[in-house]
């Protein structure tokens, strides 16, 4: 048997009456009673009024927890500051108890916690700084900044100490320039209301700006033209103590204006360095690696290089020139050149000539050394994205070798199996031996290897902008080396690209930057420049012997299966 609907809905007043302190709960009942079969309406009426009802509730919960902590002069506090809230003392008869029960908390703790002075305020982003960064100079303690409107700083561009100068000079050099640009700005307003002055003042107003001209003409002829012993000794003094730490004393210079105008324009630097990381376009994640140290050379770092983020917040890494170990400090890496027994690349020697050689380096054998190397690269690179998938490719280091072993000058990376037939994924010669002649011998290497595996090979795209000027070099001297000792009276492209190894479409490419290709009467003709010829020979005869070029009898290589 069936429960009529009028005897369920009749039950909901004994069920909810002690819950509530007035007649609503009854009358709404009743209204419920008598609409038994009323439209959509009725049914919305009801639930709000339901929603009213939990509201009200809600309401008299909160008061009566409200009435009885403010009964209580010292309620007892939780470990964490916070006024107690149990779920025992508030009893809520309503349909959603637990989101009531959330609700009436937020609010006791809103109530009761008025006085929140025992609290730490609680800082915005744009305000917070992490204290566990430092200023990179040595003996700086990270307080003051250049632009004398910070706090603190964390980089040498913002550095009083790097500049020679102390927080609270900082700060009156910042109320001084305050101050100009108070006055500039006033002038500017008084020459928009000249705008319409008459022909005697506009006369006057040009007076002053030629009165103020000459006035910065006689201030730079108060230049010293030379520095007195005194000083040059106390400037050899200064870097003698400091070296790259601090930057030179620059008193008497230059004029005392002109000195002024370069410490605005680095206050203004530093001020919007400071505004770019304050708004996280600048973050601790971002390069914080400067300088590394590198065997005997100390090496300024380019772009930025996906390390570790405890190694990226130094300032400068120490690595190991054999095995490419990259360490926190000189004592660490002091103490594994004690135990390091690497003194070449891992892999295959290939090829050596003289104190050059190159290994062939699988980057599934050994895979922690070519991420390092990769690592490494992309420090100096801005199109490199490989850094830890190197399973797929070869890795071919060229190192210089002398009593202390083989030292990394350069290396280029190749695919294994390119569909494409690109010869070159990576190259990159090392910054302390650039324009010396090693970037034209990695590529000629690469290209010599596709020759032995009897292919056309190209560097894959897109190139950094010093690869795309080693390429076009290196193919302006493939071919004019070509046409030189070419002594046919026909020229085929096709015929250069089998000799050379390169690609056709670098060929010709290179032609057309030459200007050596035309087009006439329907055909492509390729124009014996001798002027150039001549050119290249001379540069060649200059270099004589020192020239560094890939002898291809030294090389003792197979192609690995499967490529």
């Amino acid at each position: 048997m069936g429960i009529p609907l009028g005897q369920a809905d009749a039950s909901l007043p004994s069920q909810n009456a002690g819950s509530s302190s007035d007649g609503t709960e009854d009358s709404d009942s009743s209204a419920d009673l008598e609409h038994t079969d009323s439209s959509e309406s009725d049914l919305n009426t009801r639930k709000n009024t339901r929603l009213t009802r939990a509201s009200v509730r809600l309401s008299q919960s909160s008061q009566d927890l409200k009435n009885a902590v403010d009964h209580d002069e010292s309620p007892p506090r939780t470990p964490t500051g916070n006024a107690p809230s149990s779920e025992s003392d508030i009893d809520i008869s309503s349909p959603n108890a637990s989101h009531d029960e959330s609700l009436a908390k937020d609010l006791s703790l809103k109530d009761s916690g008025s006085d929140l002075s025992h609290r730490p305020k609680r800082r915005r982003f744009h305000e917070s700084y992490n204290f566990n960064m430092k200023c990179p100079t040595p003996g700086c303690n990270s307080l003051g900044h250049l632009t004398g409107k910070h706090e603190r700083h964390f980089s040498i561009s913002g550095c009083p100490l790097y500049h020679n100068l102390s927080a609270d000079e900082c700060k009156v050099r910042a109320t001084n320039r305050d101050k100009q640009v108070e006055e500039r700005t006033l002038s500017h307003r008084q020459d928009e209301n000249n705008r319409h002055a008459t022909r005697h003042q506009v006369v006057y107003m040009v007076r002053l700006q030629v009165r103020y001209k000459e006035k910065v003409t006689e201030m730079r002829k108060k230049r010293n033209a030379g520095l007195l012993k005194e000083q040059k000794e106390k400037y050899m003094e200064h870097r003698q103590n400091h070296g790259n730490t601090r930057e030179p004393l620059l008193e008497n210079i230059t004029s005392d204006y002109d000195l002024e105008l370069f410490r605005k324009a680095q206050a203004r630097a530093s001020e919007d360095l400071e505004k770019l990381r304050l708004q996280g376009q600048i973050t601790e994640g971002s390069n914080m690696i400067k300088t590394i140290l590198f065997g005997r050379y100390e090496l300024d770092t380019w772009y930025h290089s996906p390390y570790p983020e405890e190694y990226a917040r130094l300032g400068r890494l120490y690595m190991c020139e054999f095995c490419l170990k990259y360490m926190k400090s000189q004592t660490i890496l002091r103490r594994h050149m004690a135990k390091c027994v690497w003194k070449h690349p891992p892999g295959d020697e290939i090829y050596r000539k003289g104190a050059i050689s190159v290994f062939e380096v699988d980057g599934k054998k050994n895979k922690i050394y070519c991420q390092n190397l990769c690592l490494l690269a992309k420090l100096f690179l801005d199109h490199k994205t490989l850094y830890y998938d190197v399973e797929p490719f070869l890795f071919y280091v060229m190192t210089e070798a002398d009593n202390t072993g083989c030292h990394l000058v350069g290396y280029f990376s190749k695919e294994k199996n390119s569909f494409l037939n690109y010869n070159v994924s990576c190259i990159l010669t090392m910054p302390q031996y650039m324009r010396q002649g090693y970037g034209k011998m990695l590529i000629d290497f690469s290209y010599l290897l596709s020759k032995v595996e009897e292919k056309v090979g190209s560097p894959e795209r897109p190139l950094s902008d010093l690869g795309l000027i080693s390429y076009r070099s290196y193919w302006k001297e493939v071919l004019l080396r070509y046409l030189h000792n070419f002594q046919g009276k026909e020229i085929s492209i096709k015929e250069i690209s089998q000799e050379t190894a390169v690609n056709p479409v670098d060929i010709v490419s290179t032609l057309q930057s030459l200007q050596m290709l035309k087009y006439w009467k329907g055909k492509h003709l390729v124009l014996k420049r001798q002027d150039l010829i001549d050119e290249w020979k001379a540069k060649e005869t200059k270099r004589g012997s020192n020239n560094k070029t890939i002898d291809p009898t030294s090389l003792k290589w197979t192609p690995p299966k499967g490529t």
